[in-house]
């Protein structure tokens, strides 16, 4: 078995992979040459988008799958070793956003963000690294935020969840790279997707009304320059080939980064005077839980 495929006939699995950034992500890996392997809890938006693709002439499969359930993902990396007899790339990419406040949170918003965004990436790795191991190479690619590297109040559990995928990507980079796997976190700044307008999977902000929220979103997301998802995935996958641990995309979003390293105070007063700037966007404050999300 030859090693690891860049990206001509590799075989590569993207959860989350029938809506935004994955999406994005599956057209682009099928340009490139791959066999995709679309895997999302909407089964039927992973076929459509497959079909779509193999009548382009590309190469696309489709499975229903819930990362939130350790069967599902154990038999999505069986049935694709079993179909195609290696995984060169797993982008554990389904995730949920969320906003607002967190004394307004319910258990349910933060068991929901916590069960899809760090269990959901933690039973990939558990899944596929094994795999990985045993053939002797393989990329795993953990979709985080820039939320995973800077301070983001109003977005608590989100960004906790994803300081969890940055930190757990950083460890089993450490851990595999002797072995032949490469890891790397996707660390996006705003993107043009679904998680804009709050999106099919999240929990939206009770007792606010759902158009206004949405309109609320769009508006705050726009004063950040979205970029085109398809856009995204092209730069990125180029980061992916040269294997880049951590991987920004748009490039300006490293200076915010750089502020929080190096100047960690600053960085920390800018977050609160936005956050404060915007906070009654979000009221009332009686909600009992908040959040906005999609599988991205």
């Amino acid at each position: 078995m030859t090693g690891l495929r860049i990206f001509g006939d590799a075989v590569a699995i993207i959860t989350g992979g029938a809506s935004g950034i994955g999406r994005a992500l599956s057209q682009e890996l099928c340009a490139r040459g791959a066999q995709v392997v679309i895997a999302d809890i909407d089964g039927d938006d992973a076929e459509t988008l497959a079909a779509q693709l193999r009548a382009a002439g590309r190469r696309a499969t489709a499975r229903r799958v819930d990362v939130t359930d350790f069967a599902d993902v154990t038999a999505l990396v069986d049935a694709t070793l079993a179909q195609h007899g290696r995984i060169d790339y797993y982008f554990n990419n389904a995730g949920i956003g969320a906003a607002g406040e967190m004394a307004d949170y319910s258990r349910a918003a933060w068991d929901r963000v916590i069960a899809v965004n760090v269990s959901g990436v933690a039973y990939g790795v558990q899944c596929v690294y094994p795999a990985m191991l045993r053939q002797g190479f393989g990329h795993i690619i953990n979709t985080a935020s820039m939320a995973g590297l800077m301070s983001s109040p109003g977005m608590g559990s989100y960004t906790l969840s994803k300081h969890a995928v940055v930190g757990l990507s950083k460890a089993l980079r450490g851990e595999a790279h002797a072995r032949g796997v490469r890891v790397s976190a996707f660390c996006p700044g705003v993107i043009r997707t679904p998680i804009i307008t709050g999106g099919r999977h999240g929990v939206l902000i009770p007792h606010i009304p759902e158009a206004e929220q949405r309109r609320t979103f769009v508006e705050l997301f726009e004063q950040l320059r979205p970029l085109d998802p398809d856009v995204f995935a092209r730069k990125a996958l180029d980061r992916v080939a040269r294997n880049q641990a951590i991987i920004i995309v748009p490039g300006w979003w490293r200076l915010l980064w750089w502020t929080e390293r190096w100047f960690p105070a600053l960085a920390w007063f800018l977050a609160r005077r936005a956050f404060e700037a915007n906070r009654g966007r979000f009221q009332p404050a009686t909600a009992q839980g908040s959040g906005a999300g999609v599988a991205k």
